[in-house]
Order: structure tokens, then sequence, then C-alpha cells
């Protein structure tokens, strides 16, 4: 998933950078059939380069904001109970990670046909996830992962995340936040999702509404899925500056979901050699991974072959 990196694929940093494209991609022996396809496609797809999609997805913050979307879905009862109940995360947690971020990298770095082909197959995996959760309000009701209210939900808490760890330690956002959020609405619109928020406000709006509804809960089930994401089974050489990545995704969470996860506070005095260290680990990430990912040099490969034809 990553560019070649001249002097780090071998020597001592070169096990660091297999065990981390591995846990990225499922895999660090070959670059995976799905990012080479993405060369194949024939247009140039829902964004581009300068676009603020291709900046916050192609950046090393998405670290951080994988861990904190998946902290902050796992508040809806409904989305916490497909995962318990269907997913395989305990089992083989990296194939589905893999298989999240091959969605997320068809959608931003592939044509439109490819973008539209890949969420539809999300939506058809989605279809089996059914059964039954205990809302927020001590109410029993059905659940499918298609729902638009629970597609709403992880939409929501993908954008927030995503945003705020770019903010917090990327560089420059073409459009700003709100362009950040108007673009990958239309990701909301490939999953079913009606009327996403396009711009800041209106996504913290409605996430502050979800949240004062007590749509949200916490509570044992919520607990135990947050201790598997703080010790996830990753290589032991990857566990320190994993460790890191947790803390900061926790750090940049509202007091009021932290407190929902039954995650303490980070201490003020800890804030900012906290964003440092992160700082630091990003770019040690982005030194092993090199400066694109093999989704954008893909599509880069598709564009220019389509302005030369």
């Amino acid at each position: 998933m990553t560019g070649t990196t001249t002097g780090v694929s071998g020597g001592v940093l070169g096990p660091v950078r297999s065990r981390l494209i591995e846990t990225l991609a499922g895999r660090s022996d070959e670059v995976p059939a799905w990012v080479l396809r993405l060369e194949f496609g024939e247009d140039e797809g829902f964004f581009g380069p300068g676009s603020a999609a291709w900046a916050v997805h192609g950046g090393m913050p998405t670290l951080v904001a994988g861990v904190r979307a998946l902290l902050l879905q796992a508040l809806h009862p409904g989305a916490l109970a497909g995962v318990r109940d269907f997913s395989r995360y305990r089992e083989d947690p990296l194939g589905r990670l893999a298989g999240t971020i091959q969605w997320i990298h068809t959608v931003t770095f592939g044509s439109r046909g490819q973008a539209i082909a890949g969420s539809e197959m999300v939506k058809s995996l989605h279809r089996r996830v059914t059964g039954t959760f205990v809302d927020g309000h001590g109410v029993a009701r059905p659940y499918s992962a298609n729902d638009p209210e629970l597609a709403r939900w992880v939409h929501l808490a993908f954008t927030d995340a995503f945003l705020t760890a770019h903010e917090r330690w990327g560089g420059p956002l073409p459009g700003g936040a709100d362009g950040y959020v108007g673009e990958w609405a239309t990701a909301a619109d490939l999953m079913g999702v009606p009327d996403a928020p396009r711009t800041t406000a209106e996504l913290r709006t409605e996430i502050d509404a979800t949240t004062d509804a007590g749509e949200l809960r916490g509570g044992p089930e919520v607990e135990e899925i947050v201790r598997f994401i703080r010790r996830a089974p990753l290589r032991r050489m990857l566990r320190p500056s994993y460790r890191v990545v947790f803390d900061a995704a926790v750090s940049t969470l509202e007091p009021r979901h932290r407190a929902m996860l039954g995650l303490p506070s980070t201490p003020l005095q800890r804030v900012v050699p906290l964003h440092a260290t992160t700082a630091a680990v990003l770019r040690g990430a982005r030194v092993l991974l090199g400066p694109q990912t093999q989704a954008e040099l893909a599509a880069r490969r598709r564009l220019d072959r389509l302005a030369a034809s």
C-alpha cells in the first residue's frame, strides 16, 4: 500500500517497515491486486490531486483517525452489535482493517466506477448483518448494517475522526475543513446515507444532537471492545508506537465521549508532550512507508494515461 522507500526496505528498519505494511494491508510481500486495478479505471474519479480527500486519506494522521473512528463508532449500540455479532475482529483484526482501508482508498483514489462497485460490494456484505440491540434508551430494536441510521453514525464518526486527526497532525487542507466534509459526503451518498453533512458546523451539530438525544451509551460491552482496541494484537516492535497512537486518538475525543468509553481524560500537562510525540511517530511512519501510498501512485498513473489519450 505504500511507495518504495530507498534505504528503508533494507537494513535495520526493513523488518519494522514490513510489519507496518502487513498491519495496514494484510501482507507485506506484494502489492494487493485491488491497488493495482486502480491504475486501469476509465475516468478521473470523484476526487483527484489537490482534493481534500487525497490530502487527508493519503496522510499519516489516518493512523490516529482510524483508532478514533472505531472508538466513537462503538458508542452507538446498533453499530457495536453488528461488530460484536458478525465481525471477525478477534480472529482476524488485521483482515478487517485491511478491508476498511481497501474501501477508503478505492473511493478516494479509484475511478468513479471502481468507487461505486467497491461501495456496492460493502453494502452487499452488510445485508447479512442483522439482529437486535438495546438502544440508548433501553429499548430492544432490530438493526441492519445498511440501515441509514447506523450507516449515518458510522459516516459521522469516520468524517469527524479523520478531519480532527488531520487538523492536529496533518498539513494544509485544500478547501479547509468544510472542503473535506463536503467532499467526503460523496462517500455517504455511495453508502446510501441521505443528506450527509457538507460543512463542519453541520457535522458537529449532528454528532452533538445524536449524543444529546441519548442514542449513544457506554457499558461493559463498550469497555470490552475498548480494551481490545487498546491492546490490539500487533507485532511486538509496533506496540510502543501504537500506544502513542491510541493515547493520541483518546486525547482528541470530547470529554463526554471519553467518559462513556470508560477512558480517563488526558491530563493537561500531557497534552503538549503527547502531541509532539505523536507527530514524531507519524513522521517515522511516513519515512517507513514513503511519500505516497501505492493507491495514490496507481491513481496518478491512471490520470497520466487518461491525460495522454
